[in-house]
């Protein structure tokens, strides 16, 4: 008889699923790391008990985080990914035409785990010679690199709600981040990050909103559909000096797609999904109640 495994977002909800077999489990010096398998979804990480990705529907997120950026910008050459343990994002950029790919994930062993037991994820990302792979500060490296990048990429945990880092990915969506994050882009360079899901996480998305509008002169959402990310279609938030991602034709994304060999090549991203994922509601997500 299968186990089940219950991730709780709020007191007030959750989803399940059927465990056919635990693969790995561990405790880290930072967090609860777990790959749980299940017939549907595949192979499952799980981090301190919620959901990080799975198999079967990994590439919406990381096709959604890496493509709307990088598509949007003329030549990327070098992107900075924060976190991405999994390996997913940087599979992702190395499709691009990129010279260097700087990814600091504070957690290595999250690292070895999806590289042994969930290897398609990265695909053989991380051996690749363009990669400088960091084990460490993800918010010290920005806050102390000199180094310019044309994208940065912000593939964490739940962000939480406040700027004293109480939820695991909290200390990587403050104004103090945001603000070096900045300085390390170069000047037509896009942040992209994700964001919670808005609609049970409306103030908590909000709040990441203004911070990204008082570090960068453009900035905005965009939400993409994961079916593992319970509530809703995930938000992910992006900054720039110069440059919008959603007001870039659908023309000229083709064209690059086209240019660097992507063109029919990727799963989920397309031209005409780009600016879909910016067609928002003006459904702003729920206030949580007040707890008891």
């Amino acid at each position: 008889m299968s186990d089940r495994f219950h991730e709780t977002v709020d007191r007030y909800w959750g989803q399940f699923f059927e465990v056919s077999r635990t693969v790995h489990r561990q405790r880290s010096a930072f967090q609860d790391i777990q790959i749980l398998e299940n017939r549907l979804w595949g192979r499952v990480l799980v981090l301190d008990g919620v959901v990080q990705t799975t198999e079967a529907d990994e590439h919406r997120y990381h096709e959604a985080l890496v493509h709307v950026p990088l598509t949007s910008l003329a030549a990327p050459r070098r992107v900075l990914i924060v976190g991405g343990g999994d390996g997913g994002t940087l599979r992702e950029v190395l499709k691009h035409p990129v010279e260097r790919v700087v990814m600091v994930e504070i957690d290595g062993a999250v690292i070895d785990a999806c590289r042994t037991h969930m290897p398609a994820l990265s695909a053989g990302a991380f051996d690749d010679d363009r990669v400088d792979l960091i084990v460490g500060d993800g918010i010290a490296h920005v806050a102390t690199s000199d180094e310019t990048f044309d994208a940065i990429l912000v593939d964490s945990t739940d962000p939480g709600d406040g700027d004293d880092g109480e939820a695991p990915g909290g200390v990587l969506f403050t104004d103090a981040f945001y603000a070096d994050a900045a300085r390390r882009l170069s000047a037509d360079g896009i942040l992209a990050a994700q964001h919670a899901v808005p609609f049970l996480d409306g103030p908590i998305h909000r709040a990441k909103a203004r911070r990204l509008a008082g570090a960068f002169a453009l900035s905005g959402r965009y939400e993409v559909p994961v079916p593992t990310y319970t509530g809703g279609p995930l938000g992910l938030g992006w900054g720039s000096a110069a440059t919008d991602p959603g007001a870039v034709p659908a023309a000229t994304l083709a064209s690059r797609l086209a240019a660097r060999g992507l063109d029919g090549a990727l799963r989920f991203y397309s031209p005409a999904r780009h600016h879909a994922l910016f067609a928002l509601s003006a459904d702003d997500g729920i206030d949580p109640p007040a707890r008891d």
